[in-house]
């Protein structure tokens, strides 16, 4: 087998990341043929595979939410896509998203994920993230059309003559490399003309002591939508506000480490999967404090180009 049909999981990645997503797309085809009879239940669930490579038009199609939050924002995009050949499509989500996700379009059903059995009839299943892989998808065919998930513009103390920046800087506790310090992103309040939004979930814990910024408070999925639809931009680190915000085709500056996720792919610094993000990518690792520098810079750009 050559190298590029390596059927590894670091060979796909490999191609993810340098855009040949053809070519990812062997390498999944030998994995699912290889693990076709390999049960995966005993698993924990956002390590489960779904999907065995049924075809799912004409039928009934369930999609299961196993990964993350951001992982259902950034590929419930799929649905029309999904519903054109389907003839049904039942989404199994997480309950905290469902309200945000109704009005997504090409869900037949739109249900709660829990931990038992699901109460409802299907031909097909597959895990939400093996869509792009059921559809052959490359750079050039992501249904990349935004916003695909809607909510009206939460109602925010602002100065109209002044910019409105939302703030986010500290992931979830799998990898903690992705998060910034306060300490060191507090220095973008010294950028002038900017109203600034604490839209950080759990700011308190997350290290803000209340010295800088609006905070809302905490919100519900639906209302931090709501927030972002408010803000002229964000800038936030790899969570899932990014995908929130690029779902919603808000301005997004997301801030990457060295070494990211492969949806992030290499040297770029736009994202095909959300036409309105800028990408800020750590030149050296574990050093947040120039990417800041980066972004401070950019933002007296950003603010005259929003003025003129």
């Amino acid at each position: 087998m050559s190298a590029l049909v390596s059927a590894t999981p670091d060979a796909w990645l490999e191609h993810m990341r340098a855009g040949r997503w053809e070519h990812a797309w062997r390498v999944k085809d030998a994995q699912l043929e290889a693990r076709r009879d390999e049960p995966c239940w005993h698993w924990p669930r956002h390590e489960q595979y779904v999907w065995n490579g049924d075809p799912i038009d004409g039928r009934r199609v369930l999609v299961r939410c196993y990964h993350g939050l951001g992982d259902t924002i950034q590929f419930i995009r799929y649905m029309p896509l999904l519903r054109e050949r389907a003839r049904e499509v039942i989404v199994w989500a997480q309950p905290n998203l469902l309200a945000l996700l109704a009005r997504v379009n090409g869900i037949d059903r739109l249900l709660p994920l829990h931990e038992g059995a699901l109460e409802a009839g299907f031909d097909v299943d597959l895990e939400i993230m093996e869509l792009p892989h059921l559809f052959r998808t490359t750079i050039d065919s992501i249904p990349s059309r935004v916003p695909y998930l809607h909510a009206s513009p939460l109602p925010m103390p602002h100065d109209r003559s002044r910019v409105a920046v939302g703030l986010v800087w500290k992931a979830g506790d799998w990898d903690a490399r992705r998060s910034i310090p306060y300490a060191t992103v507090r220095r973008l309040f010294a950028v002038g003309g900017i109203d600034w939004f604490i839209l950080q979930p759990d700011a308190r814990e997350a290290g803000w002591p209340g010295d800088a910024g609006q905070w809302p408070g905490e919100l519900n999925l639906l209302d931090h939508a709501r927030a972002l639809r408010a803000m002229d931009l964000l800038i936030t680190i790899d969570s899932m506000p990014a995908h929130m915000a690029g779902a919603l085709g808000v301005p997004v500056w997301t801030l990457l480490t060295d070494d990211p996720d492969w949806r992030w792919m290499l040297d770029r610094d736009d994202s095909p999967w959300y036409p309105t993000m800028r990408l800020f990518r750590q030149r050296r690792s574990g050093e947040w404090g120039e990417v800041i520098d980066r972004v401070s810079a950019e933002l007296s750009g950003f603010i005259q180009a929003r003025a003129g």
